[in-house]
């Protein structure tokens, strides 16, 4: 059975999957459209890819704008990431805010990412490999972000190692949102 731990951020959940161990080793179910829908999250996934990332490499904060913006469920297939939202919907009372969760092969946890949230994360372990599914198709014109420095997360080191696409990005205070909670 799964459940859902909430973060300050609604939206923006801690997922926690069934788990089967035996002495073959260990199964993992990361979805089942059923228990999702008992805990409230509806979701309809449309793509599905995986990222490979070294120590050090931060990722983010992204999104894809109206009207293909979409839901996330991401996993930490190995390794070790600290994975964090920003809330972007203007009427939200947690606008502005980020939030944290520390996703790991060993703690086999997920997070669930909806609508109006950028997502990024740091990889604290020597490589991290993470599964999104996500409920729209990726549209290169509606490709946004915001810069990784610009919402006051402590990400646990000053200089990391990351894209000039995502250096790129306009600060959270230059960002016009068009969500809203």
């Amino acid at each position: 059975m799964f459940s859902k731990i909430a973060t300050k951020i609604d939206g923006f959940y801690e997922i926690l999957p069934e788990v089967n161990e035996d002495t073959r080793g260990i199964f993992v179910k990361t979805y089942q459209k059923s228990n999702f829908l008992s805990m409230g999250i509806d979701a309809n996934w449309k793509e599905q890819y995986y990222s490979i990332s070294k120590k050090g490499v931060l990722r983010g904060l992204h999104f894809q704008l109206p009207p293909h913006a979409h839901q996330k469920l991401v996993c930490c297939l190995s390794g070790e990431v600290v994975d964090v939202v920003v809330d972007l919907r203007i009427n939200s009372p947690t606008y502005g805010q980020h939030a944290i969760v520390q996703l790991s092969t060993e703690k086999r946890n997920g997070v669930f990412i909806d609508v109006g949230l950028a997502h990024g994360f740091y990889t604290i372990s020597e490589s991290a490999m993470l599964l999104y599914n996500v409920s729209t198709e990726y549209e290169p014109n509606f490709d946004a972000g915001i810069r990784w420095d610009s919402a006051g997360i402590n990400w646990g080191d000053i200089n990391p190692i990351i894209s000039a696409r995502d250096s790129s990005f306009i600060g959270m205070n230059e960002f016009h949102s068009p969500f809203s909670s």
